[in-house]
């Protein structure tokens, strides 16, 4: 099977500043106009009149299981608890359907922030559903295996054998970034996490539909805490990639999923719920941090989900994929914003009784 490369810049330094990863996609072709501190190029090239945001959205009954059969006038989209005209409305039912309403997954292994342990755990676990139905998958799907020195990603089919039979095949290597190389080492496993997370967005937004990225890993270092100091210089940048990152995440339509291969071993743990510390959408640069860009942090933002208390890792990938069986996809024109990198909460609430909207908790408008 062909692997297909996304670039991963990784910068080894001793600072914070080394967090302003993004720059980590080469441009095919230079943008309209120059992007603004914390934009995207993706948004810079459509030009200050694009101001429409499409939100993909799940509705859950009690149960969790995905509702379909919704119409547009059930749905009310709150920016910062104001009412927003729905601008457009499409409703998917199932994995087929045309290009614009399909949907993909993307499974992730990371053995760079994973034990030795926990990466035969995710690759047990992974191959078990992938070869389970015959091999058939509910949906097109890729993977990815993230190592210390690369990151390759498989073609979109879904014949799950062919994957597992791939993922098999692909080892894991050695390790050079651990926990006992302290705040440094988990710096660069920060970096290089990002820098492939980032490196998928930019590779998925040219690509129709949504992506459900379902990543196996307890998730890279928050690095934040007493402390732990931001100089102003560090912040700026900082805040440019909480920016750049949530925009080019919600651009390619990606919703992110994590998984943590340890489950209830890790439940309880400091890192397990440390991560809400850091879900409220950073407004500013001087209120910025580190843990802003923690992997349950984007997870939770993106409008996906957080799952570390299980052991039964087939059955977190299948409450997972359950969100791919029914869909709603809405956008709305956001009005100018009064200044660069403008905050906003997203809300989206359903007009019947039991039923719950999960989508993405905000979004930067620009000037």
């Amino acid at each position: 099977m062909k692997i297909r490369y996304v670039g991963v810049m990784v910068v080894f330094c001793f600072s914070f500043r080394c967090f302003s990863f993004l720059g980590y996609a080469q441009q095919d072709a230079a943008p309209a106009q120059p992007a603004a501190p914390g934009q995207s190029a993706a948004t810079a090239a459509r030009g200050a009149t694009g101001r429409r945001i499409s939100l993909d959205v799940v509705v859950n009954d009690k149960s969790g299981k995905a509702v379909s059969g919704l119409h547009e006038q059930d749905f009310t989209i709150l920016d910062d608890k104001r009412p927003q005209p729905i601008a457009s409305f499409h409703a998917n039912e199932g994995t087929g359907g045309a290009d614009e309403v399909a949907v993909q997954v993307i499974f992730l292994v990371d053995a760079v922030n994973t034990s030795f342990r926990g990466v035969g755990l995710e690759r047990q676990f992974l191959d078990q559903f992938l070869r389970q139905n015959g091999g058939q998958l509910p949906a097109p799907t890729s993977l990815v295996l993230l190592t210390d020195t690369s990151e390759g990603q498989t073609e979109v089919t879904r014949d799950g054998k062919k994957l597992a039979d791939d993922l098999q095949s692909k080892e894991s290597g050695l390790r050079f970034l651990n926990r006992s190389q302290g705040f440094y080492g988990g710096e660069n496993r920060v970096q290089i996490s990002l820098s492939a997370l980032g490196g998928l967005a930019t590779d998925e937004a040219t690509k129709p539909g949504r992506k459900l990225l379902i990543w196996l890993s307890p998730g890279w270092p928050l690095l934040s805490g007493p402390g732990v100091e931001l100089s102003k210089k560090d912040q700026e940048g900082l805040f440019g990639d909480v920016v750049r990152l949530s925009t080019d995440l919600r651009e390619a339509r990606i919703t992110l999923y994590t998984i943590d291969p340890l489950g209830v071993d890790d439940a309880g743990g400091f890192r397990t719920f440390y991560y809400k510390t850091f879900l409220k959408g950073v407004t500013s640069a001087n209120k910025v941090q580190s843990g802003n860009l923690g992997l349950q942090v984007l997870a939770t933002q993106t409008g996906g989900r957080v799952l570390n208390s299980s052991n039964d890792i087939a059955k977190s990938i299948a409450s997972c994929l359950e969100d791919a069986k029914a869909s709603y996809k809405l956008s709305f024109d956001s009005a100018p914003a009064d200044n660069p990198n403008e905050y906003h909460n997203l809300e989206v609430k359903i007009d019947k009784t039991g039923l719950t909207a999960r989508t993405r908790t905000g979004y930067y408008a620009q000037r």
